[in-house]
């Protein structure tokens, strides 16, 4: 009897089957994780989320005359990298992670997900660090054009590679805060369509809205405000300085949005 529902555990439902046994509760994790990568992988779509960010950000960088062109700088500098990345985020996280509950919401299979033997919690954070790994994935072929301005400035190496590794290390946490709006957005409707425009408006008016609001104020008030946004935050960092507070900030806002994804999915 005990092999046989062991068994019954492990029914397949498509591609939304999870193997889950009686391993740690990390590995029971892991399987929601990698059960995300491979669905984002297994069609096209997934790939040309990542190819559209890619291409946009290399045009912009090496291609269309500008400011933030390396090429017409006249020095060794990608800090126009960290200029447009946050902007790019608005649809790259929300694309990445639209699916997630609102495919699950749509096809009927988040009720059999929930009376899995893995807590709510879990299956929140196993999907939030799909969608934080996959946005590193798409970040990754940044490095290249990094190793290429070290290589073509003059002399070779005549760049501040501090400064780009503190920068490309903010834009990874600025990625988790985004992917935790981005499962938020997908927590709340059926719809990915829905789900991307709730994601790609909330990741807005948080990035922009209160650095808008602050502007219309002044003295202390200004400054609390646009330090509510994560524009600020995003401008410390991408001078190239970890600031403990900025780092905080990442993590209480990724924080915030997980555990109420997490109250939305478990309501009846």
């Amino acid at each position: 009897m005990r092999n046989f529902a062991q068994q019954r555990i492990k029914v397949a439902v498509s591609h939304h089957d999870i193997p889950f046994s009686n391993k740690r509760n990390f590995n029971n994790m892991w399987n929601i994780t990698s059960r995300e990568l491979n669905s984002f992988f297994s069609n096209a779509t997934g790939y040309i989320v990542i190819v559209i960010f890619l291409l946009s950000t290399s045009l912009l960088l090496w291609v269309f005359p500008g400011d933030y062109n390396i090429l017409d700088m006249g020095y060794a500098n990608i800090g126009g990298l960290f200029t447009l990345t946050p902007w790019l985020y608005l649809f790259l996280c929300p694309a990445v992670t639209m699916k997630m509950f609102a495919e699950e919401k749509q096809s009927g299979t988040i009720e059999l997900l929930l009376t899995r033997p893995i807590s709510p919690w879990k299956i929140v954070c196993g999907k939030a660090l799909a969608g934080w790994l996959l946005v590193i994935i798409a970040l990754l072929p940044t490095l290249i054009w990094a190793l290429s301005v070290y290589y073509i400035s003059d002399p070779v190496g005549n760049m501040d590679m501090g400064a780009f590794w503190g920068s490309w290390l903010g834009l990874v946490f600025l990625a988790m805060v985004y992917v935790c709006i981005g499962l938020f957005g997908s927590s709340i409707s059926k719809n990915q369509i829905v789900a991307f425009i709730i994601s790609a408006l909330l990741c807005f008016v948080l990035f922009y809205g209160f650095e808008l609001l602050g502007s219309l104020f002044s003295g202390d008030i200004a400054y609390i405000l646009k330090n509510i946004g994560i524009r600020q935050h995003c401008l410390s960092i991408s001078r190239g300085v970890i600031d403990s507070r900025d780092l905080l900030y990442f993590i209480f806002g990724s924080s915030i949005f997980l555990y109420i994804t997490k109250l939305i999915i478990t309501k009846k």
